[in-house]
């Protein structure tokens, strides 16, 4: 029997998350399971001392420890993903909670052919009552979220506070966008690509995680790292009329100064390759969803 038992390779990025760093982690090694799990805490160079317990950590034999310089959260989770041993893998944030036999749950659909990719309902720590079902866009591309679904349904974006696939969906493709220096769009990103490329997106509205919603980062985050990754992701994802309303989006700086820094960095090549790995188009998808961009 031991060799059906899944495993799942759970991957925190994680940049001054203090205290937070272990809370995640008690969680997820002390609730109730019959998953094999490894954990990777990928330190994209924090500056706190949030990872001081884990020399004498009781679980610290599951535990991989990947140091990264600066990356940002998207490249941060790809080296996660490269350090990962499993055939199954979850991203998740470092400021969250568990309840029993969640991944046990999220993985069924995966096993079972049901679903190429999944995230569970996600509700706040401070109020558990105020809870989340997956999420889709608004017409300037901000996320909302879905209301309660029945049973496992299909979403449109896949929060990045908790993400399930398996490695080799992951891996074919293409992982999180490798071209976002900052943080930004890498859960929208993914969720796109993964539609886009003939991979199914759902919420398991019965699996309830708790995740810390802030107002404030524990590091810097500036307008001009996001509205980059919106104008990457557009180009690798948008037909030519959305990539100019995506352009219009950008209001707290030179769209024309970010759009040449995104053409120069190569997008346009990465575009075509792209192009040749879809099932849909975007105009399909965004009516699929409603999503009135």
């Amino acid at each position: 029997m031991s060799r059906h038992i899944p495993k799942v390779s759970v991957v925190f990025p994680v940049k001054n998350e203090g205290k937070n760093v272990k809370m995640t982690l008690d969680s997820l090694f002390n609730v109730k399971t019959n998953v094999e799990v490894e954990a990777i805490l990928v330190d994209d160079s924090s500056t706190d001392d949030g990872f001081a317990f884990l020399p004498t950590y009781e679980h610290k034999q599951k535990v991989i420890y990947v140091r990264a310089e600066g990356v940002g959260p998207s490249v941060a989770r790809n080296l996660g993903a490269e350090a990962a041993h499993y055939p199954y893998i979850a991203f998740c944030d470092a400021h969250m909670t568990f309840e029993h036999f969640w991944l046990d749950r999220l993985v069924y659909p995966l096993a079972s052919g049901v679903t190429d990719a999944v995230c569970p309902a996600i509700g706040s720590l401070e109020d558990p009552s105020i809870v989340g079902y997956g999420q889709s866009l608004t017409p300037s591309l901000k996320i909302k979220w879905n209301p309660r679904g029945r049973g496992l349904f299909e979403t449109a974006i896949l929060p990045g506070a908790c993400i399930v696939m398996k490695k080799e969906t992951f891996d074919d493709i293409g992982g999180f966008e490798p071209g976002f220096y900052s943080w930004g769009h890498e859960d929208v990103e993914i969720s796109i690509k993964l539609w886009l490329f003939g991979y199914r997106c759902h919420c398991d509205p019965t699996v309830t995680i708790l995740h810390l919603f802030r107002t404030a980062h524990p590091y810097s985050v500036n307008y001009e790292g996001i509205y980059y990754n919106l104008m990457r992701m557009a180009y690798l994802h948008f037909d030519d009329a959305r990539i100019e309303r995506a352009k219009s989006l950008i209001v707290h700086g030179s769209s024309i100064k970010i759009d040449r820094k995104v053409l120069q960095d190569g997008v346009l090549q990465k575009r075509t390759e792209y192009m040749k790995k879809r099932k849909t188009s975007i105009d399909t998808l965004f009516k699929k969803f409603s999503i009135y961009f």
